[in-house]
């Protein structure tokens, strides 16, 4: 009966050490959006970059990550996906697609103080489904005139 009862608290006990789920790190910091003539450009994982798309770049987070970022002088989040490393001007942890940019904020301002959470999947399942859809990336060649075109090579 005594090993019975041990291996019961066993089990319980060691399942609560493997079960418990930490929050994961919050990073607070200001957050600034990419300029318009990255669009059409390539990313640091290889697709092309669009305004439109709900992304980020960070210097650390891994590929296809997804946060949640909160605007703090509003209260205004949205979700991105990491596809880019960056920013690399000093102060700023994160750069957002002008999409997500006008999401939490007025493009006027510029920067924002924000407040970046990883976000786990079972918790995009509540997001609108048009986030995920992958739009074709139209090649470099063919993008909007703004383009330095002295860059690309025939």
């Amino acid at each position: 009966m005594k090993i019975l009862v041990s291996l019961v608290l066993f089990f319980l006990w060691s399942s609560s050490l493997f079960g418990q789920n930490s929050l994961p790190p919050v990073i607070k910091g200001k957050a600034s959006f990419y300029a318009d003539w990255f669009d059409g450009r390539i990313t640091s994982n290889g697709e092309f970059f669009s305004q439109e798309d709900y992304t980020a770049a960070h210097r650390t987070l891994p590929f296809d990550t997804w946060v949640q970022v909160t605007n703090i002088d509003n209260m205004k989040s949205v979700y991105l996906r990491i596809n880019d490393r960056g920013p690399y001007v000093k102060g700023r942890v994160i750069d957002l697609s002008k999409a997500g940019a006008e999401a939490i904020g007025d493009l006027d301002k510029g920067v924002f103080n924000v407040e970046i959470r990883i976000v786990e999947k079972r918790e995009l399942m509540i997001y609108p489904f048009g986030v995920f859809i992958k739009r074709k990336s139209v090649p470099l060649r063919q993008r909007s005139s703004y383009l330095d075109f002295n860059l690309i090579t025939p």
